[in-house]
């Protein structure tokens, strides 16, 4: 698990913007929250990929302890899975400059329906009522990566908890987008996962001064069965 570091400074930073309040969010309508879970999948998890987060393994617990949290308090959990094929890497040419051609290799031959590094992780407790979206972008908000705006709306859906990996890439620019959306988001501190410790806090500490609230996941959870028990 991550050594995660949320600082002063940012701490200071985000309740200043918000007039004395640390969280934009305090008062969460379960039913109106999605659990968005990005790329757990075997490309990023299993040992010995191109792409492994060995900490990604790591935030599973939580993530199954999140979703099971939110299905009781009536929210739906998301699965976002990456999608990459041919016309991936010609619509979205830069990534050729971007990474080595054994890195692409890897990409193209892991990141397609069908194959194994494409398939969720199988230590998740997935549920039919689950939703799953596949992305071509890094971020799941983007327009015309996904359908996961439209089918986050058809669902009032309002606010999002972001998980997953990368902490730093794919989440970051998922949450990034999903404020700019309008969605209250919040990013899951320990229910994210980087490359190294440096990379998670450097993402969560941009992320938490302006466009998102920080919760770890006891925090979320408490927050959802307090919600409950009212309920």
């Amino acid at each position: 698990m991550h050594k995660t570091n949320i600082t002063e400074e940012t701490i200071k930073t985000a309740i200043n913007r918000r007039g004395g309040r640390r969280f934009a969010f305090e008062n969460i309508d379960a039913s109106k929250a999605a659990l968005v879970v990005i790329d757990m999948q075997n490309y990023f998890m299993k040992p010995g990929m191109a792409a492994e987060v060995p900490v990604a393994r790591d935030i599973v617990p939580n993530i199954n302890r999140l979703a099971s949290a939110l299905r009781k308090a009536s929210g739906k959990v998301v699965w976002v899975i990456s999608t990459f094929d041919e016309d991936t890497y010609q619509e979205w040419s830069v990534l050729n400059n971007l990474f080595s051609d054994d890195r692409r290799k890897a990409m193209m031959e892991n990141l397609v329906k069908g194959k194994d590094g494409h398939k969720l992780w199988s230590e998740f407790d997935v549920k039919p009522s689950d939703l799953h979206i596949e992305k071509n972008r890094y971020s799941a908000f983007m327009q015309g990566a996904s359908r996961l705006d439209a089918q986050l709306k058809s669902a009032d859906i309002d606010t999002v908890f972001i998980t997953g990996t990368l902490t730093d890439v794919c989440c970051e620019c998922s949450a990034r987008d999903a404020m700019m959306m309008n969605y209250k988001t919040i990013m899951v501190t320990d229910a994210n996962a980087a490359s190294n410790d440096d990379d998670h806090n450097n993402a969560l500490n941009a992320l938490g001064r302006l466009f998102v609230d920080l919760y770890s996941t006891d925090e979320l959870i408490m927050k959802l069965g307090d919600q409950h028990a009212r309920d």
